[in-house]
C-alpha cells in the first residue's frame, strides 16, 4: 500500500481548525501530516502555501500553537514538523527535538538546510528517534545521491522536478528514482506538484506521494465554511489514496 503525506498550514485559519482537520485526514486515507510552521519567506513553496503562511502569520501565528496542535494530534495521527531552519532554530534545537520526541512527532523536514549542513545535527536526531527527512533533487549527482540517501531515515522526500511546490510540472522520474533506490531500502516519497490529477503518474516507481497546494487551495477558499473545507480535504485524501493504489 503506498502512503499519502498530507501538508496543512500550522494555525491556519485557526488552531482548533488545523487540530479538526488533522484528525480528519488521518481518518480519510493521510498516512502521515506535515505540519506546516508559518513562515515569512518560504522560499520552496509556491504562491499558494506562501499566502497561507502569510495569512496565518497575519493571524498571529505562534511557535506554541504549534506545539499545542500537536500535542492533540500526535498521538492520533504519524506527525511531522514543516518548516524554514530558523524557525525551528530560535528554539533551541537542543531543546525542540527532545520535546518533538516527548510530544510524539516522529521527524522534521527542512527544505533549506543542506545535507552537508545537517549532518551537524544527526546525533541530535537520532537520540531522541527522531528523523530529519532527507531531500534529493534531479539536480543532484549520482556520488551526492548516494551519500545522502547512505542513513535516510523514516522516508527520502524525492523532489519531482526542480522549482517551487505546486507548480505540477511533468517529466520522467524514473531514472531519477532507480539511481536512489539503488543505495537505500528507505522507503521514497515524491514531492511537489503532487494532485488528483497527477497522483497516479507522480507515484510509479515510488513508495508514496506528498502533498501540499492542492489541500491548501481548498484552505484558502474563503467562501466554505470550516466543515465544508474539512469535508473538502477530507474526499480529495480519499481520491489520493485511491489514485496511488489503483
Amino acid at each position: 500500500m503506498k502512503k499519502l503525506v498530507a501538508y496543512i498550514t500550522s494555525g491556519y485559519p485557526e488552531k482548533s481548525f488545523s487540530i479538526d482537520l488533522a484528525l480528519a485526514l488521518g481518518e480519510s486515507g493521510v498516512d502521515t501530516l506535515e505540519l506546516g510552521v508559518p513562515f515569512s519567506d518560504p522560499v520552496a513553496d509556491g504562491p499558494l502555501i506562501e499566502k497561507a503562511n502569510h495569512k496565518a502569520l497575519e493571524l498571529g501565528f505562534k511557535f506554541n500553537d504549534l506545539l499545542e496542535i500537536s500535542k492533540e494530534i500526535a498521538p492520533h495521527v504519524d506527525t511531522l514538523w514543516m518548516g524554514y531552519f530558523n524557525s525551528f532554530y530560535q528554539q533551541d534545537m537542543n531543546k525542540l527535538i527532545p520535546l518533538a520526541s516527548e510530544i510524539g512527532v516522529n521527524g522534521l523536514i527542512i527544505p533549506d538546510v543542506p545535507h552537508e549542513e545537517a549532518l551537524a545535527y544527526k546525533n541530535l536526531f537520532d537520540a531522541n528517534n527522531v528523523a530529519n527527512i532527507s531531500f534529493v533533487a534531479p539536480t543532484d549527482s549520482e556520488a551526492r545521491i548516494q551519500e545522502i540517501v547512505s542513513d535516510a531515515k523514516k522516508f527520502i522526500y524525492m523532489v519531482a522536478y526542480t522549482g517551487i511546490t505546486g507548480s505540477g510540472s511533468a517529466e520522467d522520474l524514473q531514472p531519477f528514482l532507480s539511481s536512489i533506490k539503488k543505495y537505500t531500502p528507505t522507503p521514497v516519497y515524491v514531492g511537489f506538484g503532487v494532485n488528483a490529477k497527477t497522483a497516479k503518474a507522480k507515484v510509479e516507481g515510488a513508495d508514496g506521494v506528498i502533498v501540499g497546494s492542492a489541500y491548501i487551495d481548498i484552505l484558502l477558499k474563503e467562501q466554505l465554511s470550516y466543515s465544508q473545507k474539512i469535508k473538502e480535504c477530507s474526499e480529495l485524501s480519499k481520491i489520493l489514496k485511491n489514485e496511488i493504489n489503483s
